[in-house]
């Protein structure tokens, strides 16, 4: 049997913040905690405040396929699109073996993996790059920097991404949002938001032109040193994309349970 603690503290943490962040996006966004689905939808350009994810925990397959018909149902009510995620250790052995099968005949198509992480590893040093000065987000024009990084390393337009951050006064207050700068030009950024007595790691990204540098970890310790100095938390949660999974440990992060993305299909 599968220790579920942590993945369920995975699945509360992405609830919890994007609970808050896409009410800072938009007021009047859709955010409904249903039965097996956590709706978090500002139907805004950027795809990722566009958010359902299914809860449920031990989920068999009848129950799996009930609610992945009704996420996508929930997402073809919306002008924007955005991503379900299915966090595959909530779900029973046989569910699991079906979830691409059934994922498919809901009219839903795999997007890309993650993973969610976690550790008690707060705090931890302030760190030092060679090659990188590290400023907080104060203002407008650092927040669009930090928002055009984003966009460009998960291939989205760049207003798609100043949709969804740009005009923020909780980015600018409320989260220890991070760039990375190289010779004054934002390279990389890496945040931390508190949610519910941890810290968690949010929209990290490097400039694609400036991977593989370690620009992307030296930002994110950055942001967890400043959250943890600022709030005394011990523990912190994240969800990886493929492209971080491996920097993530080097932290102290330890993965839980792998994430599914899923969009609707053309």
């Amino acid at each position: 049997m599968r220790d579920l603690a942590e993945s369920v503290e995975s699945v509360e943490q992405l609830a919890t913040v994007w609970r808050a962040m896409v009410l800072d996006r938009d007021p009047d966004a859709d955010v409904r905690d249903l039965p097996g689905i956590a709706v978090r939808w500002a139907d805004c350009r950027f795809a990722f405040w566009n958010c359902v994810t299914l809860t449920d925990v031990g989920a068999d397959a009848g129950l799996l396929k009930q609610r992945l018909n009704e996420a996508a149902g929930i997402m073809r009510s919306k002008s924007r699109p955005g991503f379900l995620w299915v966090f595959e250790d909530l779900l029973d052995d046989e569910a699991r073996a079906v979830l691409g099968k059934a994922a498919e005949e809901a009219g839903l198509a795999y997007a890309f993996p993650g993973t969610g992480m976690a550790g008690d590893l707060l705090p931890i040093p302030e760190p030092v790059h060679p090659e990188l000065t590290f400023v907080r987000v104060r203002d407008d024009e650092l927040l669009c920097s930090y928002a055009d990084i984003n966009s460009r390393a998960y291939g989205f337009p760049l207003e798609d991404g100043r949709d969804g951050l740009t005009g923020s006064s909780l980015w600018k207050s409320g989260v220890f949002a991070y760039l990375g700068l190289r010779d004054g030009v934002p390279v990389t950024c890496a945040a931390t938001v508190e949610a519910n007595g941890r810290l968690f790691v949010v929209l990290v990204a490097t400039d694609p032109a400036w991977e593989r540098r370690g620009y992307g970890e030296a930002v994110t310790r950055k942001a967890l040193h400043e959250g943890a100095r600022a709030t005394g938390l011990t523990r912190a949660t994240l969800h990886a994309t493929a492209a971080g999974a491996p920097v993530y440990p080097r932290i102290g992060f330890r993965p839980n349970s792998p994430v599914r993305f899923y969009s609707l299909k053309d």
